[in-house]
């Protein structure tokens, strides 16, 4: 949920006809009866930290072979593989890496007649290890934006530019020094069809003279005697991008109460919002959704500090809250099935405790060259895994009352002098162009978090004499388990926008968990 654009985009917008590209997700199914497979394999040049090397990168998606004008393309089963060279393996070996866990961010151009835009194909992969020699294959998949047109003609999808965030890690599960690194890699020159995609036709004429559509639609058309005179209104109009997250209501969406009560009143600073997502356990090669559960927040900072040369200012926001379910500092039960060993099937129903506060601390910078704006975000948040049901191979085990990890999860934190103790990292970028919307996450419109974590040994499983400890500690414990969690909106309660909060005060928008 955003607010609205500033006057002079929305004016631009309103002036020139064409189409909108929106992010919301369909499944699959929704497609048209008819599909055309994309599978389209690209030269690239990726700068590596020993120089530029050439690589290949695929793309799998599913489209409609076509649609009528105002009915959504959403691309499904969207996986981008990378293979880098072998020069990356010997790059990230000298590193020390031998694993890594690889997001990657593909610019794809969106044309129709003169409007073109630029939409961002995001993807996250399972964590791999780095070979002893030959290339190095990454296979990324996610959700990705739609793309509504608003009148006939060809609408071509074009590969552009390419990011891979590579986290890394050592043997020992400890991060290398440097923890991270982004390989940026362009289109090669030779790319057959200028790295051209998919094709879909769009059937349907423009919307005669005497129809209009409401003047505050992004994609509206205003009259003749409505429209301003610009240079601009010739052409058609420039397509926009919006990656934010579908929301709902509370109630569509069956979502658990987030709301400030007597207990916990809201201040003028309060913030409450839901967040979703992912989580794996590396031992056991499988994911388990986190469910949907309230944050409650109150903004301890926010500043804005200028440069003494002039040249920009620094973004400097806080927070600190807690999790919030049926009253208490915990996420609610989840269930996740696995096979411990490779081979036993097990179920196991746990929570997360919050065990102390959570703290969101974000930094950025505006240019004002540009006005270009970019926030980093880490959010702290210290929780023990409790284990309130197992089930191994069919047969119940009584975990008793006290099954938990011995102490927090734990992540590498950037900064262990400031924030000592075992706590988790989730770690969130957002970036601002001027007059655009956030790409990415920032606090009080949310986005995706990801982090990196370990597990640590269990205590407390079992009754009767029966040690269930070791078999837990065995099957789960340890490092490179990977999350990604999806806040939405926050909704200030004492600052009521309709836009944000549902009329008794609880977020409107409900994330959705993405892989």
């Amino acid at each position: 949920m955003r607010g609205p654009r500033p006057a002079r985009t929305r004016a631009r917008s309103a002036t020139i006809a064409a189409f909108t590209v929106l992010a919301a997700t369909v499944p699959a199914g929704a497609l048209a009866a008819s599909a055309q497979e994309v599978d389209t394999a690209l030269p690239y040049v990726c700068d590596l930290p020993s120089g530029p090397r050439p690589a290949t990168v695929r793309v799998l998606a599913t489209l409609p072979d076509r649609v009528a004008a105002g009915e959504p393309v959403q691309p499904a089963d969207v996986t981008t593989t990378v293979e880098l060279p072998p020069e990356a393996v010997a790059d990230l070996t000298a590193l020390g890496a031998a694993d890594t866990l690889a997001a990657t961010r593909l610019t794809v151009g969106v044309a129709q007649h003169d409007a073109t835009a630029e939409a961002t194909w995001r993807g996250t992969a399972d964590p791999a290890p780095v070979p002893e020699s030959g290339p190095l294959t990454l296979t990324a998949t996610g959700d990705v934006p739609s793309m509504t047109a608003q009148r006939d003609g060809d609408l071509t999808l074009t590969a552009g530019k390419l990011a891979v965030d590579l986290a890394l890690t050592t043997a020992d599960g400890t991060a290398t020094e440097p923890a991270a690194l982004t390989v940026d890699c362009a289109l090669a020159q030779d790319a057959p069809d200028g790295g051209r995609l998919a094709v879909v036709p769009v059937v349907g004429a423009e919307p005669s003279p005497g129809t209009e559509a409401p003047s505050d639609s992004p994609s509206a058309s205003p009259s003749a005697s409505e429209a301003p005179e610009e240079p601009e209104r010739q052409g058609d109009r420039a397509p926009t991008i919006d990656e934010s997250a579908p929301g709902g209501s509370p109630a569509d969406a069956q979502a658990p109460p987030c709301r400030y009560d007597d207990q916990r009143p809201a201040t003028p600073d309060s913030l409450n919002a839901y967040i979703t997502g992912y989580s794996n356990v590396r031992k056991l090669d499988g994911a388990s959704v986190i469910p949907l559960t309230c944050s409650l927040l109150e903004r301890t900072r926010s500043d804005f500090e200028m440069l003494p040369d002039g040249s920009g200012a620094l973004i400097i926001n806080a927070a600190e809250g807690e999790l919030r379910t049926e009253g208490e500092r915990r996420v609610g039960a989840f269930e996740a099935t696995f096979l411990t060993f490779g081979f036993t099937p097990t179920t196991a129903t746990m929570v997360l405790e919050q065990t102390g506060p959570m703290t969101v601390d974000s930094l950025g910078f505006m240019d004002f060259s540009t006005f270009f704006t970019y926030l980093d975000t880490y959010v702290r948040l210290p929780v023990v895994l409790r284990v309130i049901s197992l089930e191994v191979n069919g047969t119940p085990l009584d975990v008793g009352p006290d099954c938990r990890t011995e102490t927090s999860l734990s992540s590498t934190d950037p900064e262990p002098d400031e924030f000592p103790g075992d706590h988790m990292v989730l770690y969130g970028r957002g970036e601002m162009p001027p007059g655009e919307p956030v790409v990415g996450y920032q606090l009080t419109s949310g986005g995706p978090l990801t982090g990196e974590f370990t597990i640590p040994a269990f205590t407390g499983c079992g009754t009767g004499g029966e040690d269930l400890d070791p078999l837990l500690t065995a099957s789960v414990s340890g490092p490179g388990n990977y999350t990604k969690q999806i806040q939405g909106q926050t909704c200030a309660p004492l600052v009521f926008n309709p836009a944000e909060c549902t009329e008794d005060l609880q977020p409107l928008q409900v994330p959705a968990p993405q892989r």
